[in-house]
């Protein structure tokens, strides 16, 4: 175990957000629409429990046409779609193997490539199964996905079936290469603690071994010397979701839902420094009271220390826009308001703050991941952007969720 930071430690990170963090968000956020849209998923029984969470974007080099779409359904398991929304194709969860087990719940997904499996090259889709506490792995073949999961994966974070049962579990994903080997960063569900994970090649099969641990801090001390837990329900401690590494400059991003979006490398294979934050949400800071029977929290804005940043929790989806081999944009879910906010890959500088807005399809809200390409595709000559939209709006007697599809070339302006 490796606890880089402590709640004193994170004092001096107070120093290190960077400069414009605590900033005045803009008044109007600039409203920018979808050209399509995924069909609606329903987490009901009628719908199979199909919950969209998290998008990846699999570029097909030999015909970008046939480029893929690849979305986490939760209880739903994994969907593929092609560039005009249309389901592809879809992936059941593993059934729980006792009685008393969880069943699979497909969390968050990611990509790699080049990947040596059985004597070639291939590139796999990825995925957390936050039931089964495991990693999950898809070979992609011109746009085809088919399980290559070897049988026996370990767990990623427990050590027996009956801790994997309490769901404190393989969460947030993100993927990248050292030059030695292909790995994969995990988070673990109702706690702060992230684990990295190398991709090992098993005759034609994926499976993988732990190879680091991190945890980021529960408790914050103030600049008036108080102490500041987040608000969340007892017994969970801030989790992390939304993740991506730029591979350029060997960083991950994380987001710590309810207190700000880190930094920290990860060169060599290892979590290799000190996390940094990059921004901290409003709330960070502000006394807070967990209602059971809402299972919200109350807000107390009088007491704000005045701390905060602009994202409103959770910090959600984080992805980067490459142009260039350290230019471009990191994106980044501000949740509790239903925008997004962006900033210069290389210096980390606020840029721009956009809402997902109705237009020819319905915008996005309460959007939990994101996904982006700066790669030309058919329909989108700019590159494609997926956002998650967690309120869709066919039928407002069930819940629906799906994802929306955006030309990506207004966030190079």
């Amino acid at each position: 175990m490796r606890r880089i930071l402590t709640c004193l430690a994170a004092t001096a990170l107070a120093a290190t957000a960077l400069p414009g963090a605590a900033a005045a968000s803009p008044a109007e956020p600039q409203a920018v629409t979808a050209k399509l849209e995924t069909p609606a998923l329903y987490d009901d029984a009628e719908g199979g429990d199909a919950d969209a969470d998290d998008p990846a974007i699999w570029v097909n080099p030999r015909d970008k046409a046939r480029s893929r779409v690849i979305v986490t359904a939760k209880n739903g398991g994994l969907r593929v779609y092609d560039l005009r929304g249309r389901e592809t194709q879809s992936f059941a969860t593993p059934p729980a193997p006792g009685p008393d087990d969880e069943a699979g719940r497909f969390n968050n997904v990611d990509l790699v490539t080049g990947f040596p499996l059985r004597g070639r090259l291939v590139d796999l889709a990825v995925v957390t199964d936050r039931g089964r506490d495991t990693l999950r792995f898809y070979r992609i073949d011109d746009g085809v996905l088919t399980d290559v999961t070897a049988p026996d994966v370990p767990f990623a974070f427990n050590t027996t079936q009956e801790e994997v049962n309490e769901q404190a579990t393989a969460y947030g994903l993100a993927t990248f290469t050292d030059g030695q080997g292909f790995l994969a960063v995990a988070s673990r569900r109702h706690t702060p603690e992230l684990g990295m994970f190398r991709l090992v090649a098993k005759g034609g099969q994926v499976t993988y071994r732990r190879v680091d641990r991190l945890v980021l801090p529960d408790t914050f001390r103030l600049r008036s010397g108080a102490s500041w837990t987040p608000c969340l329900e007892p017994g969970e401690l801030p989790q992390i979701e939304g993740m991506t590494v730029d591979p350029a400059v060997g960083v991950l991003y994380a987001a710590q839902e309810d207190v700000a979006l880190w930094r920290v490398s990860v060169a060599g294979g290892r979590f290799a420094s000190a996390p940094r934050q990059v921004e901290r949400t409003r709330e960070y800071g502000v006394p807070a009271v967990y209602d059971p029977e809402t299972e919200e929290c109350t807000f107390d804005w009088t007491a704000d220390p005045g701390e905060g940043g602009r994202i409103a929790a959770d910090v959600e989806g984080v992805t980067i826009l490459r142009t260039g081999l350290v230019s471009g944009t990191l994106l980044v879910s501000s949740q509790g308001d239903d925008t997004f906010y962006t900033y210069d890959r290389l210096t980390l500088r606020p840029l721009s703050r956009f809402t997902v807005a109705d237009g020819v399809v319905d915008g996005s809200q309460e959007c939990d991941g994101a996904a982006v390409t700066s790669t030309p595709l058919p329909g989108f000559p700019g590159g494609l952007l997926v956002v998650h939209d967690g309120q869709d709006t066919p039928d407002g007697r069930r819940t629906a969720t799906n994802m929306k599809f955006l030309d990506a070339g207004f966030l190079r302006s």
